[in-house]
């Protein structure tokens, strides 16, 4: 079996368009993600392949964005999900955050309870706001929340763009930011044992993938997605 680390440099030596645009609107692929598989998860004009919260993520100038909707502090959780449902799959995406927003990626989810418990969570985060200061290390930006801290340091400045892609490949997971792997890690053996058990979601093999709303304004574009 190909190791994750072998299969992103691949995946990755035939984008090098995706890496270096900066072209908002995310409906085009380039030839070579074509060519490898990609198909697009947001066409840059309606919520088309989307369910669940429609009214907080809206389409602006061919971007996805998710609205300011409220207070962290008081449950504005709101969840765009996929149509689809997807089980192994090399997910990309550009994001951007104001100062202190707070969202996430569902990984492997149901539609209905908690993703982060009942399937998995990758975080995304303004790790440097002053609010999130003092938080545990699972819950740091582009960590697998309660399963696997991420390597910090790798986020832009609030307001600039970041590129992420997060490879699951069986029990395998793979965060990569702004071309940095930021965690590598066998969801069986993950290492990190503090909050495991507040966890069932990891043992699943295919669920929906989704934006979390926090009650943040996030910015997303170039949304694509390649099934291994």
């Amino acid at each position: 079996m190909l190791h994750l680390k072998a299969f992103t440099l691949l995946l990755f030596a035939g984008t090098i368009l995706w890496l270096s645009s900066s072209v908002g609107n995310a409906a085009e692929l380039s030839r070579e993600e074509q060519a490898a598989g990609f198909v697009s998860l947001f066409n840059g004009k309606n919520l088309d392949g989307w369910q669940g919260a429609r009214d907080t993520y809206v389409v602006e100038k061919g971007l996805l964005i998710c609205k300011a909707h409220g207070s962290e502090d008081h449950s504005t959780d709101e969840n765009l999900f996929t149509s689809k449902q997807y089980s192994d799959f090399a997910f990309r995406f550009d994001f951007k955050l104001q100062p202190g927003a707070n969202n996430g990626v569902a990984i492997r989810s149901p539609l209905k309870g908690n993703p982060s418990k009942f399937g998995m969570e990758i975080q995304i985060l303004d790790d440097d706001a002053d609010r999130y200061k003092n938080l545990a290390p699972h819950q740091y930006h582009g960590s697998v929340y309660l399963i696997a801290p991420a390597k910090r340091g790798n986020l832009k400045p609030t307001g600039q763009w970041n590129r992420q892609e997060i490879l699951f490949n069986g029990r395998n997971a793979e965060i990569t930011l702004n071309g940095v792997v930021i965690v590598d890690v066998n969801l069986d053996k993950s290492g990190y044992e503090k909050y495991l058990h507040l966890n069932s979601g990891r043992t699943r093999t295919k669920g929906y993938i989704g934006f979390l709303g926090h009650g943040s304004r996030v910015e997303f574009r170039n949304i694509r997605i390649k099934e291994l």
